[in-house]
């Protein structure tokens, strides 16, 4: 059975579900959860999304990302994907919310509001290899270098909130 996303307008306010594949190939704006985890350096754990993903396979990206299920808070939907995804549970606060929208390669539109929660996790994990390829810490100086000399690298929407978040990261959330 396919998951359902939220459908939402362009306040957050809930107007209905569509399959997930559905709303990604019509482009209809629906909500999504990002999750960026910080080690006791600053350091962002990334994810290389696995060769199996639907879509932006290969590409680095935030440590996980995903949609909540109609009827599920979005606190709760970011833990349970970061347990699926990544292996790991540990506390998440969100910071911001915005909406973009991307055409895909393969013609799916991404038009999303994003949710994004930080964390702090110092440790390795154990991420599902159907979900991630591999995992790597990187400071944020570096990825913002890599951002700009590679952007085909990495996810869309991992570019499009990155100022967000290092102003986020940099000008307020303490590491706990």
């Amino acid at each position: 059975m396919e998951d359902r996303v939220i459908l939402v307008d362009e306040h957050d306010a809930e107007i209905g579900t569509a399959g997930k594949l559905a709303a990604h190939v019509d482009g209809r704006l629906h909500r999504a959860i990002s999750v960026f985890l910080f080690d006791a350096a600053g350091r962002l754990l990334l994810q290389q999304r696995a060769a199996g993903k639907y879509h932006s396979a290969g590409l680095w990206s935030n440590t996980c990302c995903s949609h909540p299920r109609p009827g599920e808070p979005r606190a709760a939907a970011a833990r349970r994907r970061l347990r699926e995804e990544m292996g790991i549970d540990c506390a998440l606060e969100e910071q911001f919310g915005f909406v973009y929208r991307a055409v895909l390669p393969n013609r799916l539109i991404e038009h999303e509001y994003d949710y994004v929660y930080f964390g702090r996790f110092d440790g390795s994990p154990t991420p599902a290899p159907e979900e991630v390829a591999r995992w790597s810490w990187m400071d944020l100086a570096r990825l913002r270098a890599e951002l700009k000399a590679r952007p085909d690298a990495y996810t869309y929407w991992l570019g499009d909130c990155f100022e967000h978040v290092t102003r986020s990261f940099e000008t307020g959330w303490v590491l706990r």
